[in-house]
């Protein structure tokens, strides 16, 4: 199968996994959006890209994968969130925190599947400004993906806020 063929069964099954995927998939036709694979580090499923492209990772995913796998359909839900986002608050712990919880919660609801104990816990956590919370995020996510998660290079607020917190103490 090619590539393109591979995509276009990913979307069709997205239009079939409720809402958040027919959102996806709607963000993503409109776009045009560019849907591969590329090898990067092992922690990391799936990534997008200032471009606007969505990648899966070789290491983990192919063109022999069924395209309507709930751990891809949920991925690729969580990077359409980044790509919804802006890349400023995508790269912010925040942005990382929304799309997790986005993706988990989707992935639960749709296999009934036994949740990780630290993906509880990130679940648990509410999206909000809290700064100890995103800490808490951050170390969750790391503990879950590996080290190799660089979540902890991120700041936790988009960029400007950060910058601004960091300046005058204000919290956004």
């Amino acid at each position: 199968m090619t590539r393109a063929a591979w995509s276009e069964n990913l979307l069709l099954s997205l239009e079939g996994f409720g809402e958040e995927g027919q959102i996806a998939a709607s963000y993503l036709r409109t776009r045009k959006t560019y849907i591969g694979f590329w090898k990067v580090r092992k922690h990391v499923g799936a990534f997008w890209t200032f471009f606007g492209t969505i990648h899966f990772n070789s290491l983990h995913y192919s063109l022999q994968m069924n395209p309507a796998d709930p751990r891809m359909l949920t991925l690729m839900i969580h990077e359409v969130k980044h790509l919804q986002q802006g890349f400023v608050t995508a790269l912010s712990v925040y942005g990382e925190l929304e799309a997790w919880q986005l993706q988990f919660r989707l992935y639960h609801q749709k296999t009934k599947a036994k949740m990780h104990p630290v993906i509880e816990k990130l679940l648990s956590l509410p999206l909000s400004w809290d700064r100890d919370m995103l800490k808490q995020a951050q170390v969750l996510m790391q503990d879950f993906a590996g080290k190799g998660y660089r979540a902890d290079l991120l700041p936790l607020y988009p960029i400007g806020k950060e910058i601004r917190f960091r300046l005058f103490g204000k919290t956004p």
